[in-house]
């Protein structure tokens, strides 16, 4: 057992002395993985167990203002990063066909270290994606898709750093800072309220555009299986993947949140023929279980097809929804009100549920909007 140990403790020095990249040695948080591993982890048990809890019992945060400056802050932070990706390299330098790692000291060189060094630094900076969620308890946003795209990405960017601070894969580093600030743009406008709606039509194609990236990603890696280049064979296959689990993943979200917005929409029929029902005297004015066309405080066919889960995260049109709001005084049913009839005197207005589409606050970090749901007391 200790000879396995030993020859374990021989191979981790072995890498980290003589295998990594010398250059970046001496930078911070690039002499151990320990501390990104460990951030990694402390990120995922914050995000889906200990921030829950602490917030269970108090109430949401209104951070309207600051999501608005750190939004405006990771647009400008991307576009930097963009910029010096292209001038270290990809604009003009660098071949999109077989890039090697520069190891040298040349200024160039360095420079594109330090690009890297910063993109590894902003996968840090979007834990705050997370963190500002979860003190608005928008806890739904948190899904395993978001933990895993957040918590994965600093070690991943971590080894890239360590051993290959440049070449070919920055390629994956580049696309994903301008997708960003294209993101982080849209989450700014949505941000400032509902009257700044109208200039971000185009959200309904942020999806694609985010699906295509990953196709990029591993399309421009897998070339070198079928080209020589002195480019470290394990990066390249470590990045495509990473491209094609994301594109997965995107995909599935995509295919269930299609699926799940069609249930809906047959629940909104059927929700309104029971609705017509009960108008005209239906269940001799009394409500079932003190509810109306809702159930537990959710909409009957489940939660709302909508499951965006922020920055990095697919963006779903949702020009489909409509507006459903149940008072005691009468429905107004896609914004036009409907007169309650008077067949509610043996019932009782407890059991009335309003449910009121969010724009200007769920717009503000998650692009779709999420109806909340409340009862009227």
């Amino acid at each position: 057992m200790a000879f396995i140990l030993t020859d374990i403790h021989d191979w981790y020095r072995d890498l980290m002395d003589n295998k990594s990249d010398p250059r970046v040695a001496d930078w911070p948080m690039m002499s151990s993985p320990l501390p990104t591993l460990a951030l990694c982890i402390f990120y995922a048990y914050f995000s889906k167990s200990l921030a829950p809890r602490i917030m269970e019992k108090r109430k949401p945060m209104d951070l309207r203002n600051l999501l608005v400056g750190y939004n405006l802050f990771q647009t400008i932070f991307s576009t930097w990063i963009f910029y010096e990706y292209l001038q270290s390299g990809w604009w003009g330098h660098y071949s999109f066909r077989c890039q090697p790692v520069d190891y040298s000291d040349n200024p160039l060189a360095l420079r594109m270290a330090r690009t890297c060094w910063w993109y590894y630094i902003s996968k840090f900076t979007e834990f705050f994606d997370t963190l500002f969620f979860l003190l608005r308890k928008k806890n739904q946003h948190v899904s395993t898709l978001h933990v895993i795209h957040h918590g994965c990405m600093p070690f991943s960017v971590w080894m890239g750093m360590k051993f290959a601070p440049g070449g070919h894969s920055t390629f994956f580093a580049m696309l994903n800072s301008f997708v960003h600030i294209v993101m982080y743009f849209y989450y700014m406008v949505a941000a400032l309220g509902p009257k700044y709606q109208k200039y971000i039509w185009w959200k309904k194609y942020l999806t694609a555009f985010q699906m295509l990236q990953f196709v990029a990603i591993f399309t421009h890696q897998f070339q070198l299986l079928f080209t020589e280049c002195d480019y470290p064979k394990g990066f390249m296959v470590w990045i495509g993947l990473h491209g094609v689990m994301f594109l997965f993943l995107f995909s599935d979200f995509y295919k269930q949140a299609y699926s799940k917005r069609k249930a809906r929409r047959a629940a909104e029929a059927q929700n309104k023929s029971k609705y017509d029902a009960l108008v005209n005297g239906a269940n001799n004015g009394s409500l079932a279980n003190g509810h109306h066309l809702y159930q537990n405080d959710k909409l009957s066919n489940g939660d709302l097809a909508n499951n965006n889960q922020g920055a990095c995260m697919p963006v779903l049109d949702d020009d489909a929804l409509h507006q459903r709001k149940v008072t005691a005084n009468g429905i107004y049913v896609n914004g036009m009100p409907k007169p309650a009839a008077n067949s509610y005197s043996n019932g009782n207005s407890n059991g009335f549920v309003e449910a009121l589409r969010d724009d200007s606050d769920d717009a503000v970090t998650s692009a779709t909007a999420f109806d909340r749901v409340r009862k009227i007391q």
